[in-house]
């Protein structure tokens, strides 16, 4: 391991990044607050100023996969395709098979400069963590409880209310749910032979629902479908702890846009069509796990800079302040805390 290698995975490098990461978005959430009183007067301001906040917040995590492990994401499409991405709204369907699935398609969001205001389907329970749940409240994140009765109003009135929203979005969709594994694909292909539904190799049944009302409820809103298909070379098997220690992945991912004009109305036709989607998109790893490359030409959007530099930012306006106090310690002259500060160095090595 060089030199830039082993410092990558010092745990004190880790501990920065955690200091930074948790003040600032304490700090943006606090902000945030106090935004709530432009909502009523002027609510497309307030959306506005919250997408930058959300920003501030997303892009840290973005810029550990981009810069800090060097991760790479070759994307591969239709050049015809490729232009228009990031400038109209789009339902992204991933699937769900990595740890850092969201991450790819926060970096994919990133690329195209529509991080800020980018959407997700996201568990009730996420809106009450702070720092990244409370961001995402601020910015009309869609919220389910997985129980459909429940969320069938809910969700869709939470999707009518971003038909209105002012910046381009990507709304990100897990349509299967849940991570894969092995016990939950042969969980889930028991429920398809029950259902008479073809079986998927290398996908869980997607949950057709969700998605049949986020079109229905976007539509003419929302101009394309982007199926995401993500892998990673050499049978890789990326983590959120590899990325914190500076490990560099490859991910090749498929990007298919349709439009939506090409997605059913109706709800039944609506949920066969993603059926159909999902058996293309297990085809498509099956032919990459055979040849090592997704069809189509692959492109490389360019890396841009305003994940580092708000990092940068927040980061040389949070450690001083830090390390003024860690000095203040020491000079302090207690042998309790001289004691306490030497075993956490020792701890950090």
């Amino acid at each position: 391991m060089d030199l830039i290698g082993l410092l990558k995975s010092q745990f004190l490098c880790h501990l920065v990044f955690c200091y930074v990461f948790i003040a600032s978005g304490l700090i943006i959430n606090t902000i945030q607050l106090f935004t709530l009183l432009l909502w009523p007067i002027n609510k497309q301001l307030f959306r506005k100023i919250n997408c930058r906040l959300s920003y501030c917040i997303s892009s840290q995590l973005v810029m550990l996969l981009e810069w800090w492990s060097g991760t790479e994401c070759i994307i591969h499409t239709d050049p015809q395709a490729y232009p228009q991405f990031g400038k109209e709204n789009a339902i992204v369907v991933l699937n769900h098979k990595f740890e850092i699935d969201f991450l790819c398609g926060w970096s994919l969001a990133e690329r195209f400069g529509v991080l800020g205001g980018s959407k997700v389907l996201a568990k009730k329970e996420l809106a009450y963590v702070p720092i990244i749940g409370w961001m995402w409240y601020f910015t009309e994140m869609v919220f389910c409880t997985r129980k459909w009765e429940q969320d069938r109003k809910t969700v869709s009135r939470s999707l009518l209310h971003l038909r209105d929203y002012p910046e381009k979005y990507f709304f990100l969709i897990h349509c299967e749910g849940t991570r894969f594994t092995e016990k939950k694909h042969q969980i889930s292909m028991q429920v398809a032979q029950a259902k008479g539904l073809p079986s998927l190799k290398y996908h869980l049944l997607p949950r057709t629902k969700g998605f049949a009302v986020t079109v229905r409820s976007l539509r003419n809103v929302v101009s394309a479908v982007y199926d995401c298909t993500l892998n990673f070379r050499n049978n890789e098997n990326p983590t959120l702890l590899g990325v914190l220690n500076g490990k560099k992945y490859h991910a090749d991912l498929y990007v298919r846009r349709i439009p939506l004009e090409e997605v059913p109305e109706d709800e039944d036709e609506c949920s066969a069509w993603l059926h159909k989607l999902y058996q293309e998109k297990d085809a498509f790893q099956e032919e990459y796990y055979r040849t090592g490359t997704f069809p189509e030409t692959p492109m490389v959007p360019p890396r841009r800079p305003w994940t580092l530099l708000n990092w940068l930012f927040w980061a040389s306006l949070l450690l001083y302040p830090f390390f003024r106090f860690l000095v203040n310690m020491v000079s302090s002259g207690s042998s309790l805390t001289l004691a306490s500060f030497v075993l956490v160095f020792f701890v950090g090595l």
